[in-house]
């Protein structure tokens, strides 16, 4: 059943400020994906396409329902995955007021198997973590990340790659694996070429997900759940290099 609930993410210290970044966020995020695709890929994504599942594992997962003129196609995104965004976008603008705090956090966060909610962040009530300008940075950095991740994913959609794997994708827990397990490596490219460039359109840059991308690469380990977001096989480097070009040609209008 496809519902919608608008809560807080979770992460949350007792005594610390609230975030503003929270499922109601996204699902704007998601609207506005979907309004600046082009014409061909637009009509196939649910003009709504962000719904939650209240799971703790960090997770986005392909959505198909049946319809009585055109399929439902949209995206869940777990609690955890909310979490996820939180945290990396907080820990990102928090080293720039105390370097090392990103690379620390991303040790801890690699030893999270998803199996319980995410860890807050370390000393997370002190207030220098909480100023308006490390606040602002924190929320760009989620609006960015989260925008390139939907994109991303929606166009495994539009690009028929949901479609042609689905029978594959569910376990035998009837638990949908991630797509990058079966994705080839140009299926993954140009989704993610294609997911950045509708993620520009909508004025979402190419840091906040660079962010994402280098804490998963800096864990000794990658959880399991890791894979929803990028591919074991795919070089952080090369990707990240391919949204700076993506970007810079963007600016530039040859996109």
């Amino acid at each position: 059943i496809l519902s919608v609930m608008l809560l807080l993410t979770s992460i949350q210290a007792a005594d610390a400020p609230a975030y503003k970044t929270s499922f109601s966020a996204i699902v704007k995020l998601g609207t506005d994906l979907q309004k600046y695709l082009k014409p061909k890929y637009k009509s196939v994504i649910n003009s709504q396409p962000v719904f939650l599942e209240t799971d703790l594992m960090p997770f986005v997962k392909l959505v198909e329902y049946p319809d009585e003129k055109q399929p439902l196609r949209a995206v869940f995104i777990s609690v955890g995955f909310i979490d996820l965004m939180t945290l990396v976008s907080h820990a990102k603008a928090i080293d720039r007021v105390e370097k090392g705090f990103f690379e620390k956090f991303v040790v801890s966060l690699g030893k999270e198997s998803g199996e319980k909610e995410l860890a807050a962040l370390p000393n997370i009530s002190n207030p220098k973590y909480w100023t308006d300008d490390l606040m602002n940075e924190q929320v760009s950095n989620f609006n960015q990340m989260v925008g390139t991740v939907l994109a991303i994913t929606l166009a495994h959609h539009y690009l028929g790659h949901y479609q042609k794997y689905m029978a594959k994708m569910d376990d035998d827990k009837g638990k949908q694996t991630a797509i990058s397990s079966f994705l080839t490596p140009a299926e993954w490219d140009e989704a993610m070429k294609l997911g950045a460039k509708n993620a520009l359109d909508c004025g979402f840059g190419v840091e906040g997900v660079k962010s994402l991308y280098d804490a998963i690469a800096k864990m000794p380990q990658r959880p399991a759940w890791t894979a929803y977001f990028i591919p074991a096989s795919v070089k952080v480097d090369k990707i990240k290099k391919d949204l700076e070009k993506i970007e810079k040609k963007f600016f530039a209008g040859e996109e």
